[in-house]
């Protein structure tokens, strides 16, 4: 697909058919719009951009989802809608970079506040290869979290998933930095024995499995 291509008269028009037709409600235009340039902007834009197929197909999934959320805001003006949808979806694969650094960067931070699941194979801190791996870490924290007295809860998400420092994580939570020192390292045993336990449960099928 060539930039004279998109910006040929015929293109044009046919976008201008299909778009007026998504905003009167019908999937089938839209469909078409999806047909015609989802494969360039999983080749050219989100592939490059986030180095794998999992999250690049995500990534298209929610640029093209975002795009018909707004469809209402757009206006061609002589441009390609193509042009449009790259916007998103470059917007979207930084989105995703940043989750994936923050998210890391918090398992770490777990990690080396949790001692022994360091040496854990699973451990949370663990280099996450992919999209897929991201996810399935990010849920078994998730379900941990979710087992937790929501206090302490709120207090991990605040400390490492918000990055806040304790001062402030001490004022949202109302209490004096002392205390959310004491209830941070509190949160952080319960948090510990909750992954231990998740640990136990989804190593016992597999040692069934061997006797």
């Amino acid at each position: 697909m060539r930039s004279d291509d998109l910006q040929s008269r015929e293109r044009l028009r046919w976008e201008d058919e299909c778009l007026a037709r998504a905003k009167r409600g019908e999937r089938a235009a839209f469909g078409e719009l999806y047909r015609e340039y989802a494969p360039a902007i999983f080749a050219r834009v989100l592939l490059p951009k986030l180095g794998n197929r999992p999250a690049a197909e995500d990534a298209l999934a929610e640029t093209f989802r975002v795009a018909l959320e707004r469809l209402h805001q757009y206006e061609s003006r002589g441009v390609s809608f193509y042009f449009w949808l790259v916007r998103i979806a470059a917007n979207k694969a930084t989105d995703m970079h940043r989750v994936k650094q923050r998210t890391g960067r918090a398992l770490s931070s777990l990690e080396s506040l949790l001692g022994p699941l360091a040496d854990a194979p699973d451990g949370p801190g663990k280099q996450l290869e992919d999209a897929t791996e991201l996810a399935q870490m990010r849920q078994r924290v998730a379900t941990c979290l979710d087992a937790l007295n929501p206090r302490y809860r709120q207090a991990i998400e605040l400390r490492f998933f918000d990055e806040r420092e304790r001062q402030d994580c001490a004022d949202l939570l109302e209490v004096k930095l002392g205390t959310f020192d004491v209830l941070i390292l509190r949160a952080l045993r319960a948090f510990r024995k909750e992954w231990e336990r998740g640990t136990e449960r989804t190593s016992q099928p597999m040692l069934e499995n061997e006797s």
